[in-house]
């Protein structure tokens, strides 16, 4: 796998070594020192050295060797399935469960507990520590994501998320009032130039990637508002990013919300309640729903009591 890092005003003259870490997911900087040791970072053809100063429009190419199988095993988790085929899966994840392997995340995945229930039957096209995997959320977002069994149903359904054609609608809490009723996020989204980890709107920059999110006010709560939104694109962190650049983040949201973090939520109270696609072997459009799971409903009815009203 390769990917390709366009270095920035605020990279320019920062080491190779500590910029590939900072930008590269789950990769130390031990890990970016052995890759640039091996000869597999380059710019412009050249080879580079983990010292080496990087200039702003610089663009580096990393080359990331694919993961051993034997890194991902079958673990028997139970698993919400809402809709099973010979094609495809979609699977209500619970809030605090990773969806890939990772650094830190290597088991008690959702890619375990599908390699457990699927065995060999699933798409490769993502590779050994994502089979499958369509689509993502974060982990302590809830709610519904596609699972592919063969190539062809991947290949169909990632085609549909770049169409924009893919129905993607979640609910979430945020803070404070939203002075309009509906509205339309258009702003591109792409890494932050200061903390890497980060995601932020960045108009104008060549890096940043579009990102359009369609938000509705189901109800309004004291000191809060519940919302529906609908994805247009899917971009990292995209509902969170978005709604924190209006000033209302989402609640419990301890990247992009306030330092003073409601922890009751454990994470930020966000869910993907509506799913909706054409099946990319019977032509035919499928919607399914999950509702609200309890820490939602729990927080909500918890708000408009506090608000006196009793509409749960």
């Amino acid at each position: 796998m390769e990917r390709h890092i366009q270095i920035t005003v605020t990279d320019s003259g920062m080491r190779l070594d500590k910029l590939l870490a900072e930008e590269l997911e789950g990769v130390s900087r031990s890990a970016a020192q052995s890759l640039i040791g091996q000869g597999l970072v380059t710019s412009a053809g050249k080879t580079l050295s983990k010292s080496a100063k990087l200039a702003a429009g610089q663009l580096v190419q990393v080359v990331l060797p694919e993961p051993k199988a034997l890194d991902v095993l079958p673990e028997e988790i139970p698993l919400e399935i809402v809709f099973e085929d010979d094609d495809m899966l979609v699977v209500n994840k619970p809030k605090g469960m990773v969806v890939h392997p990772a650094p830190g995340n290597y088991t008690g995945t959702l890619v375990n507990a599908l390699l457990h229930h699927c065995g060999k039957g699933l798409s490769g096209i993502n590779g050994v520590l994502r089979p499958g995997i369509v689509h993502r959320i974060d982990k302590d977002t809830s709610g519904l994501l596609l699972v592919a069994k063969n190539d062809y149903a991947h290949r169909g359904l990632a085609g549909q998320i770049q169409a924009h054609s893919l129905t993607r609608e979640y609910r979430a809490v945020v803070y404070g009032g939203i002075k309009a009723e509906a509205g339309v996020i258009d702003a591109p989204i792409g890494r932050h130039p200061v903390e890497r980890k980060k995601m932020a709107v960045l108009p104008g920059s060549p890096s940043a990637r579009e990102a359009v999110t369609h938000y509705y006010v189901e109800e309004r709560l004291p000191g809060f508002t519940y919302l529906r939104l609908r994805l247009e694109t899917g971009r990292t962190h995209q509902i969170r990013v978005h709604l924190a650049s209006l000033g209302h983040p989402v609640a419990g949201d301890p990247v992009y919300g306030p330092r003073k973090v409601l922890t009751e939520l454990h994470g930020q109270c966000l869910h993907a309640g509506r799913l909706g696609f054409v099946h990319p072997t019977t032509g035919e459009y499928m919607e399914f729903s999950a509702e609200l799971p309890e820490y939602f409903s729990g927080f909500l009815t918890k708000l408009r009591r506090e608000g006196g009203v009793w509409n749960d």
